[in-house]
């Protein structure tokens, strides 16, 4: 599998060899949405909270007599089947939404993205990302020559100040290490730009 090196420009100016357990994968939609989704979910915070039957601030009293009156029996107004009383299953903050996926299952998931990207044209390798200070305007600049202002996800081998600082006024913009490439940036940006040394730290991580 080849992959494109992008020059400061945009333009194709060589092709790097990548491995094809990596980037030639199959397209494997099933496995990518398990993942994703997984992701998500384990992302989540317990921090909602609703209240029982127990919980809620009602008086206990009968509102009315058991038999005469023609209405419904009820006992007390906290029953969840009246307005304004307590929830039957309640949400709580201690309520776990983590989903596991086998690490094998992760790489692969990964990969088949990845593979996807390529075959798309939306994954391409740089030499490198600097810019000279933590300028917005210098980076946007950079971009915009390589055409990838509107929604890029940058891969470095390591997160360099000025770059960082640079990127955070840029809403569609992120830049990251290898290790922090997580499969939903990758779904969600339109165009993925790795480093050379990034690329190698990618394949040591998936191989």
């Amino acid at each position: 599998m080849e992959l494109k090196l992008l020059n400061d420009q945009g333009q194709a100016a060589s092709n790097v060899a990548a491995p094809d357990t990596i980037f030639g994968r199959d397209y494997n939609e099933a496995l990518i949405h398990q993942v994703v989704v997984a992701y998500q979910a384990n992302a989540r915070s317990g921090n909602r909270k609703q209240k029982d039957r127990e919980e809620v601030h009602h008086t206990t009293k009968k509102p009315w007599r058991q038999k005469g009156t023609g209405r419904a029996r009820a006992g007390m107004s906290s029953s969840p089947l009246w307005r304004g009383g307590g929830r039957i299953f309640p949400n709580s903050p201690d309520e776990n939404f983590t989903h596991k996926v086998n690490k094998k299952m992760y790489r692969a998931g990964v990969c088949s993205i990845l593979s996807q990207l390529a075959r798309e044209g939306r994954l391409s390798v740089i030499e490198n990302l600097t810019v000279d200070a933590p300028k917005t305007k210098l980076l946007s600049q950079k971009l915009k020559e390589m055409g990838a202002l509107d929604s890029v996800l940058v891969i470095t081998d390591s997160l360099d100040e000025n770059l960082l600082l640079a990127s955070r006024n840029l809403p569609n913009v992120l830049i990251c290490e290898p290790r922090h490439a997580d499969p939903v940036s990758l779904v969600f940006y339109k165009k993925i730009l790795i480093t050379k040394l990034a690329l190698a730290k990618i394949e040591e991580m998936l191989a």
